[in-house]
């Protein structure tokens, strides 16, 4: 079995030495030597290895101060031991203290290759369980929500408090805003977070499949159907069951829901018996419910049963402060995935992504910035490897700020948006104050305290020529 590690053998035998290095190179190995414990130790410190082979006994520093050594240096290094039969104790001994395996002498080269082998395929099981358990970090932590902003704030305290309960959650807001995400944040921090969590997104099923997929079939109930199937809401029993776009149900599946809300029990398609199931749900949709209830195509009785705990998930152009943040947060997400080392974003490109709007909220900036990283040819990123739309939409009216800590910068950047954003508004609305309010979907005395804040008044005698005091 060939194999691409990165091992050190450290043995003051000549022959040994240059023995292991033969066997090690032709299974495809990295190999470096040492003929001693401290040059072995001083390796350690200047690269990385997967494995050290070490002799036990060794003048100066034996392999078992070799062994705590390489523990400090790197915890999950795999280290072998190589030891005579006079002192297999000794090296049963280094097993405790850390060591993955002994070799006596003389050993058979294939005694070796397999002890090489069984390394590494722990090393792969590390390595995979560290990767499993951060990603659930990551989707159970708030690292993936990123905000700073009032306004999520005061979603991530309704979203905490609801989360250890089992209350039925119905997560509002537009498509790209992150509502599986908040989905996932309550399920692995509830009382079922090592159960199963299925997310359905309504909208892409067509009706009969999504009945079918959701309740299950029994066999020879529809031209297909060669055998029973389990249906999801089966399957999740004992976890979280999330709807995405709930809005897009048709009655008949919103009445079988409504059921299993109300009974915890449904049929199968083409079945008589009722199937029980213990699952918490929580349903998101883009559109306004109760308009859907008007127009018919929400049942009220399942809305009212949804709607338990409703969390509102506000577009990204109403939290302009995440922006940033969030940037960031993508920025680092593909420099890892891409291999790039971008270590942060120019003023001029955070002006941009600031003053533009987001209709794609969350997901298009994520986007935009993913595009950006395969686009930059430098180790930043340039207005030019944004798309077209955004830099059209931008006008450059305030200073490119230079010398300024991060924070700073983005609070200046943020007031010279919100400046140039209400001197728009009254442009527009002839100076009429109360018409720029209703613009900006703010209230009249909350736009009076953004101009005082922004130090925009109008000209006295001219009623639409706003100006800075």
């Amino acid at each position: 079995m060939k194999g691409n590690a990165h091992i050190l053998v450290v043995e003051d035998e000549q022959d040994m030495l240059l023995g292991l290095r033969k066997i090690l190179s032709k299974q495809g190995h990295h190999v470096q030597i040492a003929e001693t414990g401290p040059i072995g130790a001083q390796k350690l410190e200047q690269s990385y290895f997967d494995i050290v082979i070490t002799d036990l006994k060794m003048p100066g520093m034996d392999g078992m101060e070799l062994l705590r050594k390489a523990k400090e240096v790197y915890s999950d290094i795999i280290v072998v031991m190589i030891t005579g039969y006079g002192t297999v104790e000794s090296a049963v001994e280094a097993m405790k203290l850390g060591a993955y395996d002994y070799v006596t002498k003389p050993f058979d080269p294939e005694r070796i290759k397999t002890v090489v082998r069984k390394a590494l395929k722990q090393i792969a099981l590390t390595n995979e369980n560290r990767y499993l358990k951060q990603k659930m970090r990551e989707v159970s932590g708030t690292r993936n929500i990123v905000g700073d902003s009032r306004e999520m704030q005061k979603v991530f305290k309704i979203v905490d408090r609801v989360a250890s309960t089992d209350a039925t959650v119905l997560i509002l807001g537009e498509s790209g805003t992150g509502k599986e995400l908040i989905a996932r944040y309550v399920h692995y921090n509830s009382p079922r977070k090592d159960q199963i969590f299925i997310a359905v997104n309504c909208g892409t099923l067509r009706e009969s499949l999504l009945e079918s997929e959701l309740f299950g079939h029994e066999k020879g109930s529809f031209t297909g159907a060669i055998c029973t199937k389990r249906g999801l809401m089966e399957i999740a029993s004992g976890g979280t069951f999330f709807f995405d776009e709930i809005g897009d149900v048709s009655l008949p599946i919103q009445a079988k829901l409504l059921r299993v809300l109300q009974e915890r029990e449904f049929m199968r398609v083409g079945g008589t018996d009722n199937i029980v199931t213990d699952i918490r749900l929580i349903a998101a949709t883009n559109k306004n419910p109760e308009q859907c209830i008007k127009e018919g195509t929400l049942r009220a009785d399942l809305y009212y049963r949804l709607n338990v705990v409703s969390v509102l998930l506000p577009p990204l152009r109403e939290r302009r402060d995440d922006i940033l943040p969030l940037a960031e947060f993508f920025l680092k997400r593909f420099n890892r995935k891409l291999g790039r080392k971008i270590c942060e974003i120019p003023q001029d490109v955070l002006k941009v992504l600031i003053g533009y709007d987001w209709p794609g909220n969350v997901r298009e900036l994520e986007n935009v910035i993913e595009r950006a990283v395969v686009l930059a040819t430098e180790d930043t990123i340039r207005v030019s490897d944004l798309p077209e739309k955004l830099v059209e939409a931008h006008v450059d009216s305030g200073p490119v700020f230079s010398g300024l800590s991060y924070k700073k910068a983005k609070e200046q950047i943020l007031n010279s948006f919100s400046k140039e954003f209400v001197e728009r508004l009254l442009r527009v609305a002839k100076g009429n104050v109360t018409e720029a309010a209703k613009q900006s979907k703010m209230d009249r005395a909350n736009f009076r305290r953004l101009m005082r804040k922004c130090g925009v008044q109008l000209h006295e005698g001219q009623g639409d020529s706003p100006c800075q005091k």
